[in-house]
């Protein structure tokens, strides 16, 4: 997925600056009487927001409620001072009536600024930018331009996708495709991968994430040009709700806070590695099995996901793991280390399980108690490859450059300074290849997610079928009702 595109220094302050001028003007010709929608947020203690359920939107995992846009919308319901309540929903078609009719009072679900939405709606500033991906099955031809698609195409009914589409049929005559309101682009990307239909669209962010475990899914050619991303306002009352949004993603902008839930979510997804997550995509089946109860049994105080994700990484799930280095086991682990952790084996694959996630829990209670997670955990496994004192200098060089010792998206560009003489001198713990725990903290969180989603899906696909069973009751009980 791109990253958010945030011009530094003089086009960030120029960009602040504007925002706070157009809210000033905004809020300044408005009167009590025309601060009514915003007032009625306030009035009432909470702010409804549509969304959709999905990897990039809302979904229900192992902790609770995640995902970019409720955890962004959660920031704009605590800057308001009010609780958020989401309604989420599975069809895109069925997310603008709620808006239309008032029933949420914005939509944030990953939608695209297009012309025809413009006409109906209002925006919040943009806070992230996709480009359409025309996909298809790898091992099939790829198509490489609108000419050569013949297959079977659908995408879903009043995306953008299918707007787009409409736009290029008036200098294309001969593009086919069909509509649909049952699937979204995730569900379509899989009939495509199951032979069902030939091609798809779907918005670069969410493909980012999608081939984390469905690497088969390859890119033909981009139906698009770069499209903002934004919340989706409705034009009807006053614009009170549409200057907090301007003065809200100008705070957000301006502190750190949306670079660093961007990172959260796609700082470790920018390159895509077919064979890599197509090997780990089998060795989840193959071999995961095997070991899974013995990271459940010793991952209680941490995530059993996150540390087998640490062992992949390790040792890609091999008890006779060795390393020229000394290193040996699941969790490759020094000899001096494991006789800290007093294990007597470490090719054992349940003493190096838990002699690793007992070093790695001392890795995170050496984290200040103030720095909350992810980060925490992102320090944490930084130190479990580096070693605490090296972390703590990236950190302190970190602070004097300005930038938050506190933040892993803020140390993580200055760990590589580790390695240049002119900062490495000033340290405490002098030269280290700072390069190197960036890759190894980016690549844990890949198969972590990647493991997490696996596990989510089945969460999300029970909470779906509860959802349509429980809309099944309620519709024989109206019809019941009516007779």
């Amino acid at each position: 997925m791109n990253k958010i595109t945030i011009v530094y220094q003089l086009k960030k302050i120029i960009f602040i600056n504007v925002l706070a001028f157009l809210s000033l003007l905004l809020v300044g010709c408005e009167s009590k009487n025309n601060n009514a929608n915003i007032q009625r947020i306030l009035d009432r203690g909470y702010v409804k927001v549509g969304t959709l359920f999905g990897p990039n939107s809302y979904y229900i995992n192992a902790q609770g409620p995640a995902g970019f846009e409720y955890e962004l919308a959660q920031k704009y319901a605590d800057y308001l001072g009010v609780k958020l309540k989401i309604v989420p929903n599975y069809n895109l078609s069925d997310l603008f009536p709620l808006l239309d009719s008032g029933a949420v009072d914005f939509l944030a679900a990953g939608l695209s600024v297009t012309p025809q939405r413009l006409k109906k709606y209002n925006f919040s500033p943009s806070y992230n930018e996709i480009s359409q991906k025309l996909i298809f099955k790898q091992g099939n031809i790829r198509p490489r331009k609108l000419s050569d698609l013949t297959g079977s195409f659908l995408v879903s009914t009043k995306s953008s996708h299918a707007e787009n589409l409409a736009q290029l049929k008036l200098t294309h005559p001969n593009l086919n495709w069909q509509e649909t309101d049952e699937f979204d682009s995730e569900e379509l990307l899989v009939k495509v991968l199951n032979g069902e239909i030939d091609y798809t669209v779907v918005d670069s962010n969410t493909l980012a994430i999608s081939r984390r475990y469905h690497p088969e899914v390859s890119i033909g050619f981009s139906l698009s040009k770069k499209e903002p991303l934004a919340w989706m306002i409705n034009k009807q009352g006053d614009d009170s709700i549409f200057a907090s949004l301007i003065e809200f993603f100008g705070q957000v902008h301006h502190d750190g806070t949306l670079l660093a839930l961007d990172d959260k979510y796609y700082g470790h997804i920018e390159k895509f590695n077919y064979v890599d997550t197509r090997l780990f995509i089998k060795a989840i089946n193959k071999k995961l099995p095997k070991y899974q109860s013995i990271f459940e049994k010793y991952g209680q105080e941490i995530d059993w996901r996150l540390l087998a994700a640490i062992s992949y990484q390790e040792s890609h799930w091999n008890p006779h793991a060795r390393s020229f280095t000394g290193v040996r086991g699941m969790m490759m682990l020094t000899l001096p280390t494991a006789k800290q952790m007093g294990i007597k084996s470490r090719l054992d694959a349940e003493q190096s399980v838990r002699g690793g996630a007992k070093y790695f829990k001392q890795m995170i209670d050496k984290i200040p108690d103030r720095i909350p997670k992810p980060d925490r955990t992102w320090f944490a496994l930084a130190s479990y490859n580096i070693g605490f004192g090296h972390l703590n200098d990236a950190r302190i060089i970190t602070q004097r450059q300005g930038g938050d010792p506190d933040r892993w998206f803020d140390v993580k560009k200055r760990l590589p300074l580790l390695k240049q003489k002119k900062y490495y001198k000033k340290t405490k713990y002098g030269y280290a290849r700072g390069d190197e725990p960036i890759h190894y903290v980016e690549n844990i969180r890949r198969y972590y997610q990647t493991l997490s989603m696996v596990a989510d899906k089945s969460i999300e696909n029970r909470l779906k079928e509860l959802t349509l069973e429980q809309n099944k009751d309620e519709k024989s009980a109206d019809v019941l009702g009516s007779n």
